[in-house]
């Protein structure tokens, strides 16, 4: 449940996609390979259960501009003291307000481990707009992050 309501946001759309999934699961049991992992293996049928969703649901290329090349930025820091001001919850309640496609990338890069390839040939995008995508999330969530800590310390 907890994959599905991070990739919809939505309690019904979550529960709705959840029962697809189980029963993408049970249909295709025969299929599972005993030698995998069996939770590796709920988990991988879940999360493309939600692809397949998002891509049937939006014209992705419509709404997507295409970046071609990616430029790593030097604002990123490796540390950063004011997450240790922030609970689990806050942060994905910030991760829910970024647009759809860059925190779907993101949820697919930084949460659920994908490469950029996969994540491009899941949905349909170019390696590099996934890399935008995902740059693109960070400097929101890092804006958003900045503003909350500076309320708190304002309210301090």
């Amino acid at each position: 449940m907890s994959i599905c309501y991070r990739y919809t946001h939505q309690k019904e759309l979550a529960e709705e996609m959840l029962n697809m999934g189980y029963l993408k699961i049970l249909t295709n049991l025969s299929k599972y390979d005993t030698d995998l992992p069996f939770k590796a293996w709920v988990r991988r049928i879940m999360v493309n259960t939600l692809i397949d969703e998002y891509r049937k649901n939006k014209n992705l290329k419509s709404k997507i501009s295409y970046v071609e090349e990616y430029y790593d930025t030097e604002t990123f820091s490796d540390t950063n003291s004011a997450l240790k001001k922030l609970n689990a919850k806050e942060i994905l309640q910030m991760i829910e307000k970024l647009p759809k496609a860059s925190g779907q990338v993101f949820n697919l890069f930084a949460i659920d481990g994908y490469s950029h390839k996969e994540i491009a040939e899941m949905l349909d995008i170019s390696e590099g707009t996934s890399k935008w995508h995902l740059n693109h999330a960070r400097e929101k969530l890092k804006e958003m992050i900045g503003e909350t800590v500076l309320t708190t310390a304002k309210a301090s």
